[in-house]
């Protein structure tokens, strides 16, 4: 019986989709917007209710997951398991990955 019951849980902890933990809309968050590498290679939608969308090279759904900001510190969790994280050095560079991404210049967070 307690191999049932633990076979049943674990299932069902397995199977709980990645947004249930997604945060509240935030509309005013100072992050939110299109960071891009200086080439372009590397770009990363941050929306305003806690998802982001990463294209890499002509790849515009490279990755997407959610994220969290705490203080000036990211936290990504893509789809697929994978995360990463990053620090935001100023209100316009984003140090990630090995990467500096800047934000676009008029950039606005569309969900």
């Amino acid at each position: 019986m307690r191999h049932a019951f633990a076979v049943v849980m674990t299932a069902a902890l397995l199977s709980q989709p990645a947004y249930a933990e997604e945060p509240a809309l935030q509309p005013n968050h100072p992050y939110a917007g299109m960071w891009v590498t200086d080439d372009g290679r590397v770009r990363h939608q941050l929306l305003p209710n806690g998802r982001y969308v990463e294209a890499r090279g002509t790849r515009e759904l490279a990755y997407e997951g959610r994220y969290e900001v705490t203080g000036t510190h990211i936290e990504y969790w893509d789809d697929t398991g994978f995360t990463a994280d990053g620090d935001f050095v100023n209100l316009d560079t984003l140090h990630h990955g090995g990467m500096v991404l800047r934000r676009r210049a008029g950039s606005a967070a569309t969900p």
